[in-house]
């Protein structure tokens, strides 16, 4: 039995992390989704989102400004308060509608081309394939740097500008 890459794309939570001056990261966790139970979400929550960059936040050790799309969970009322309590945490919401300006977007296409023609038999199989092709793309930071580039978004900090007194 075959599992189409699309099928598991909802079970996986990725974020692409830039801190000025350093090299461009991927950071991601795996959410498996082995089906619908009553009362529990499909996907990642939002205190799943908050643990992830208080994960990346000691991982990288110094402030993280943060580009998310409009996915339901990344703007609800939970996340705002989540986001508000992490002094360290500046985030910015893209535009609705706007793929072409997340770099995550690159992550899942190049994701997919890597595992366009691959049969894998089991969930469990098709996810450790999943982590490794991830795992392979952490350590390409041309790659990585080269999606946030695609997009045409700038992320270096605005230059101070100079004081005019007239």
């Amino acid at each position: 039995m075959a599992y189409e890459p699309k099928a598991s794309t909802r079970a996986q939570k990725i974020e692409l992390l830039g801190k000025s001056g350093h090299r461009s990261r991927l950071i991601y966790r795996i959410h498996l989704d082995r089906g619908p139970a009553k009362g529990r979400r499909k996907g990642f929550t939002e205190t799943d989102c908050a643990r992830l960059l208080d994960s990346a936040h000691q991982q990288l050790g110094g402030p993280i400004v943060l580009v998310w799309d409009n996915l339901n969970t990344h703007v609800s009322h939970t996340m705002r308060q989540l986001v508000g309590a992490r002094l360290w945490l500046t985030v910015y919401q893209l535009p609705t509608y706007a793929p072409e300006l997340n770099p995550v977007e690159g992550v899942w296409s190049h994701l997919k081309r890597s595992l366009a023609n691959l049969t894998k038999h089991s969930l469990d199989q098709l996810t450790a394939l999943v982590k490794t092709r991830l795992k392979r793309m952490q350590y390409r930071p041309g790659l990585i740097d080269g999606l946030i580039t695609k997009t045409g978004l700038d992320f270096q900090p605005p230059q101070p500008q100079p004081l005019k007194i007239f």
